[in-house]
């Protein structure tokens, strides 16, 4: 966390950093450096002419080279002066967490790279996809509000149970893939997992619908029209394969809209429809769209409700402006689905403004908490509304013993202690004591349970997940216990980590040594016959120059590209090399 140079990092909640790791820069291999430098160079060359504008240039003002991994500390540097940060993860975090970090302008970059045998695609999350896909970007101000924007909104969508379950058996999958000593057999059981998640969920949460809109957008988007389309979207400008197909003719393009929330993916496939918005400014307006939709901003009895079914922390908003954050259990309604009476169970705080009220915290209200919520019963002034004079020729006051009959037959009797009011005057809190709550004849609430704290509003304007104080809350989201596996590499790896590592000094140092590149390729035929990257980085050494160990090399690439799996990416290595002789020349 000891970013200096970005302030942006500093003003992350704890909750958030508990999350952030130290980048294991020492850990990446010279084979790393190359999978990076491949991708890099591939991805500069074609996406120049199919990505947004932005990208080529915004890939300099976010601290990003071709050749070189990016250290967070360069990369943080750079990107304050667009106002945002970036910090190291392990692999996926829950979603509510990754939205966050963006509502804080911090992009959250997965510390791991891909192996060369994933160098196309894959589905966990790495630095080529996190660094080079999301970063450049946002040197678009309209793109990097809208990356913000969604954070703010998206970080406040209620999940489901089912949510955790399938980011937890998604993580589990991208973790296993992308260790080579993993076997089939896991594998296939992991796949299964996540269909098996994915066939029980039945309605779409929030949660759901969010990352459907995130998917389709920040990772999947294109912009322009129709028929001439643009690259935006990170899974796409981090992939040398699915940037190429998905600007074939065999994937649909639909006007990017509302609809897309409900428009699922596949996180193991290439993607079959992409959506496509005219321009970044649309992306927000389909955002404020879908937040219209959200409890966040509908909050009444389904918000509550949503959250009751999520069993996750979330928080309430009435009108007055007091929030209550706790895990909700419980809701009572009138006929006309309103709700009356809300009860949270285990701690539970109170807060105005997102401030904890004092005195209000989750210990506090250790046991949970309960409230009467709406009008009274023959009554057309709701008591946040009442004036002082109101509030006494109504007999709500302190030192009064007042009986409180709600409509929704909720009854609150007991002896005013005090009230709380917001920084308009109206009154957001009344604490009772020898009080009774009852719904018609039931208890809610009984005198020897201690003092009574209603929150009063005569509605529920709001409704989201997480809490309003975080850290007077002491919120502490739970860090992954399965963390993302460190390749073992055998001694044979080691040795050609060696001689990655060889070839990699000597185009650094621009002074060849054919001698030793002789041997390293002796080496390479004799013990490695199936690495294809490491020759592919000894020929461009060479290939501005007309030598025997040149034409060596290309017979032994074009011999390797025999294997068809592996044909391709020879032979786009070797147009690229082909590509940059001429620019040379």
């Amino acid at each position: 966390m000891n970013f200096k140079s970005n302030k942006i990092i500093a003003r992350l909640p704890k909750h958030l950093q508990s999350f952030v790791i130290r980048q294991p820069y020492n850990e990446y291999t010279s084979q790393n450096q190359a999978v990076w430098r491949y991708v890099m160079r591939k991805n500069v060359d074609y996406l120049s002419k199919v990505a947004h504008k932005s990208y080529i240039p915004g890939l300099k003002k976010a601290g990003i080279s071709v050749d070189t991994i990016p250290r967070m500390q360069g990369m943080n540097r750079i990107l304050k002066d667009l106002g945002w940060a970036a910090v190291s993860v392990d692999g996926f975090i829950p979603p509510n967490a990754f939205m966050e970090f963006q509502a804080y302008n911090t992009l959250v970059i997965a510390a791991d790279i891909r192996t060369v045998d994933h160098i196309e695609y894959t589905p966990a999350p790495d630095i080529i996809h996190e660094a080079a896909g999301h970063a450049p970007i946002i040197a678009n101000p309209e793109y990097a509000e809208y990356l913000r924007r969604f954070g703010e909104i998206g970080s406040k969508a209620i999940s489901s149970a089912k949510d955790f379950e399938l980011y937890e058996a998604i993580r589990h999958l991208s973790i296993i893939k992308e260790d080579p000593n993993t076997s089939e057999k896991e594998i296939i059981k992991a796949d299964k997992q996540v269909a098996e998640v994915v066939e029980s969920m039945t309605e779409l949460s929030e949660m759901a619908k969010i990352r459907n809109l995130h998917w389709w957008t920040v990772e999947y988007g294109l912009i322009g029209s129709l028929e001439n389309s643009k690259i935006y979207g990170a899974g796409l400008l981090s992939s040398i394969g699915e940037s190429q197909w998905c600007m074939s003719e065999k994937v649909k393009k639909v006007p990017y809209s509302i609809e897309a929330a409900d428009t699922d993916f596949d996180i193991t496939k290439p993607q079959p429809q992409l959506f496509v918005t005219p321009d970044f400014a649309h992306l927000s307006m389909v955002l404020e769209e879908y937040a219209n939709k959200m409890a966040l901003r509908k909050g009444g009895l389904k918000g509550l409700n949503k959250l009751i079914d999520s069993k996750i922390l979330g928080t309430i908003e009435l009108s007055t402006g007091i929030q209550i954050s706790g895990n909700f259990e419980d809701v009572i309604s009138d006929e006309n689905n309103n709700p009356v009476y809300f009860k949270t169970n285990g701690g539970t705080a109170l807060a105005y403004k997102n401030k904890e009220l004092i005195g209000h915290s989750k210990s506090y209200h250790a046991d949970g908490f309960g409230s009467a919520i709406g009008k009274l019963k023959g009554i057309n002034i709701a008591i946040e509304d009442m004036s002082p004079t109101d509030l006494e020729a109504y007999g709500i006051y302190e030192g009064k013993i007042v009986n409180l009959k709600f409509e929704g037959n909720i009854n609150v009797t007991g002896e005013i202690i005090t009230g709380k009011r917001n920084l308009k005057g109206k009154i957001i809190l009344i604490s009772f004591k020898n009080c009774t709550v009852k719904h018609k004849e039931k208890v809610l609430f009984h005198p020897n349970w201690g003092i009574f704290d209603m929150a009063v509003g005569k509605e529920v304007v709001s409704a989201y997940s997480g809490v309003a104080d975080p850290e007077n809350f002491g919120l502490i989201y739970d860090v992954p216990k399965e963390k993302t596996h460190k390749i073992k590499y055998s001694n044979k790896d080691k040795k050609l980590h060696g001689l990655y590592d060889e070839v990699r000094k000597i185009r650094e140092k621009g002074r060849l040594n054919y001698i030793r590149l002789e041997e390293i390729f002796i080496l390479l035929k004799l013990e490695f016959p199936n690495d294809w990257l490491l020759p592919l980085e000894m020929a461009e050494l060479v290939y501005n120059e007309n030598s025997q160990f040149k034409r060596n090399m290309i017979n032994y690439l074009e011999s390797l590209a025999e294997n068809t799996e592996i044909a391709h990416l020879i032979n786009g290595g070797i147009e690229l090399l082909e590509k940059e002789l001429k620019r040379v020349i």
